[in-house]
């Protein structure tokens, strides 16, 4: 791309200025404004990373808000999604597993509470959770972790029915993860085993249960950048209360390995930056494929307008240990949330006055928890 001459640059600049102010009055861009961040040339990188900066700490602040997710029911999914090792119609080496004992998601979670994080999230595979057997199992499990570890508690359990959810509730659920993974016109070549409408009505009907939503996609799919900020309107639109923003770890065995889908550090970035761009008083939260997509560059993620991370090992891939991305946090002169239940620091002890500093260090022995059958496998 040519380098724009002084004129095109200061028309740029007033531009990129004016984009700024009315995301900071939390209206947030336009989808053509958005595709026009995309094309900016990467000279104009620093200015847009300091403009979603800008917009995160108004009204994110300061605070960065770790979850984590345990894989609770892995593998022998029915549906086709051309991303997931957990497919059946796929050949990989995603363990398979039936439900995890009520004991061992308690003991999950409390661990990942003693590592900084500030929501648990339990996962199932399949179309989506249906059993009355496992739906009560489920919900035995939110109520035994909301009581006994005092966590926000957080579940992803594919397309749900209103009965089901209405169990959820009734037990305690505070969020329900659903992602639509792409735009309405890029779905289909992503997944032919339900449609985009069913993610759609999942959401709608929990969030007319009084259930808040985590709902984002994966960037990487072989999308466009018109996909992305469809994605993202859609998500305005049904005003969601936080994003998880993914990248694709190609793996071996399904139809997006083979096409050597995924991108690079910069891309990721600059899609962090256009989602606090558009959804300004949003949770953006960075989940899969960070390690693969930035490589070095994890902490730039926070200064592109990330106000979450997860932290801990994925669905079926290993992910960071949770004290590299602690002490991340904290290096780059960030807090951590307090616990939405309690309002206080569930293990950290931070000092308003005093910054950061005053975060209590985590044994090391602390890092490693989530379940044993998510060791060394590839990842979602």
């Amino acid at each position: 791309m040519p380098v724009p001459d002084k004129n095109t640059r200061d028309e740029c600049l007033d531009r990129l200025s004016s984009l700024t102010s009315l995301a900071l009055s939390g209206e947030g861009v336009s989808a053509n404004d958005a595709l026009w961040l995309f094309s900016l040339p990467q000279e104009y990188s620093e200015i847009i990373m300091q403009g979603a900066s800008r917009i995160r700490e108004a009204f994110r602040g300061n605070a960065i808000d770790p979850c984590t997710v345990m894989n609770a029911k892995s593998g022998a999914c029915g549906e086709d999604c051309h991303f997931c090792s957990q497919s059946s119609h796929h050949s990989t080496i995603s363990p398979e597993f039936e439900m995890v004992s009520k004991e061992k998601i308690l003991q999950t979670a409390a661990l990942a509470v003693s590592n900084g994080a500030r929501r648990f999230c339990v996962a199932t595979s399949g179309r989506g959770l249906s059993d009355p057997i496992e739906v009560e199992s489920i919900c035995r499990s939110i109520e035994t972790v909301r009581k006994d570890v005092k966590v926000w508690s957080c579940a992803t359990l594919g397309i749900l029915s209103e009965d089901v959810l209405d169990k959820l509730k009734d037990a305690g659920l505070n969020r329900l993860h659903h992602n639509l993974e792409t735009s309405k016109e890029y779905f289909g070549n992503v997944v032919t085993t339900h449609r985009w409408e069913d993610r759609i009505d999942t959401i709608k009907k929990a969030q007319e249960k009084g259930i808040s939503v985590c709902s984002g996609g994966i960037f990487g799919l072989g999308e466009s950048e018109s996909d992305r900020v469809s994605m993202l309107q859609t998500l305005r639109e049904l005003n969601v209360d936080s994003i998880p923003l993914n990248f694709l770890v190609p793996i071996p065995g399904t139809p997006l390995y083979d096409e050597g889908s995924g991108i690079g550090a910069e891309e990721a970035l600059r899609s962090i930056a256009v989602a606090r761009y558009m959804l300004p008083t949003k949770e953006i939260r960075i989940t899969g494929g960070r390690i693969q997509a930035l490589g070095g560059r994890h902490p730039e993620i926070f200064r592109h307008g990330a106000d979450g991370v997860m932290i801990g090992n994925y669905l079926t891939r290993m992910g960071r240990p949770p004290l590299e991305d602690i002490q991340m946090i904290k290096d780059m002169g960030h807090t951590l949330s307090t616990d939405p239940l309690t309002g206080e620091m569930p293990v950290y002890s931070t000092n308003q006055e005093t910054g950061p500093e005053s975060v209590s260090p985590i044994a090391p022995e602390r890092i490693a928890f989530i379940s044993i059958e998510n060791i060394g496998t590839s990842c979602d």
